[in-house]
């Protein structure tokens, strides 16, 4: 019963960043700071009040539009709470098949889903900026490395990993980065942007090797089924850019949830 009443939460505040993460990603395009200034319609200006906010709700019970000018409000908001509801859920849910017996009160399984879940915010806005605006922003993705490199630092020193190993599989994890540069510099960035090369790095540092291979694998494939049907429904031409970074994102979602399940498939695919 505990746990079931502990997912609840973990899912409702999942919703709750998801609305933060709405007003980081529509100041970030304004320039404006997301730490202060009360959340105001987009449309008319108009300021919310908490009843106005309440994470995917209000866009229900209001269907879909604003309460004071009446103009619909993006899908994009009531998505991305609940993509992010159901990201942390399913986090929190990894963690505890991974421990068996997962307890909030255990430092380096607290750090762990903390650092997790703090990734995925990351990963949300860059899936959803560069959808939007096909750019993935600086003044996230910097961040977004700093933090990763310094957890996985912190963690080869401090939970007690410190060996070849592991500083191995962190540094192979960024050569697979290099294959989007190559393809950069081929393309004169008419392929691909310097920020899909960022986020690359971004995901090896995260995801090590060769959890980073499946991820990339998985991002172009997906990438190219996608592109395909634009292509056929006739939304999109060759000539047509698309955003590569949301592939990138889903890539690495796939690989941190079933990397393991896809690593132990192809190993007994060989051994057969």
């Amino acid at each position: 019963m505990f746990e079931k009443i502990l997912y609840f939460f973990i899912f409702l505040f999942g919703l709750a960043v998801g609305s933060f993460l709405n007003c980081v990603i529509y100041r970030l395009e304004k320039n404006e700071s997301f730490l202060k200034g009360r959340s105001f319609c987009p449309r008319c200006k108009h300021k919310l009040t908490w009843y106005d906010l309440i994470p995917l709700f209000s866009f229900l019970i209001l269907k879909g539009k604003c309460r004071y000018c009446g103009k619909k409000i993006s899908l994009q908001y009531p998505l991305v709470e609940l993509a992010t509801g159901v990201l942390f859920l399913s986090i929190f849910n990894f963690q505890f098949s991974i421990h068996n017996q997962f307890s909030i009160f255990n430092f380096q399984n607290l750090l762990t889903t903390s650092y997790l879940l703090l990734i995925a915010c990351f990963l949300i806005i860059i899936f959803v900026y560069d959808l939007k605006h096909y750019i993935i922003p600086d003044k996230v993705i910097y961040p977004g490395i700093g933090i990763v490199l310094f957890y996985q630092l912190f963690r080869i020193w401090s939970f007690g990993n410190w060996n070849l190993f592991r500083i191995w599989d962190l540094g192979f994890g960024i050569l697979p980065s290099l294959f989007l540069l190559a393809i950069i510099l081929i393309s004169k960035e008419e392929w691909m942007g310097w920020g899909d090369f960022k986020l690359a790095v971004f995901m090896g540092l995260f995801l090590g090797s060769p959890k980073i291979l499946i991820a990339l694998f998985l991002s172009v494939l997906i990438g190219a089924i996608i592109g395909l049907i634009l292509i056929i429904t006739g939304k999109k031409t060759l000539k047509s850019k698309v955003p590569f970074a949301p592939f990138l994102v889903t890539g690495t979602f796939l690989a941190m949830f079933f990397g393991e399940g896809f690593i132990n498939w192809y190993l007994n695919l060989l051994s057969i």
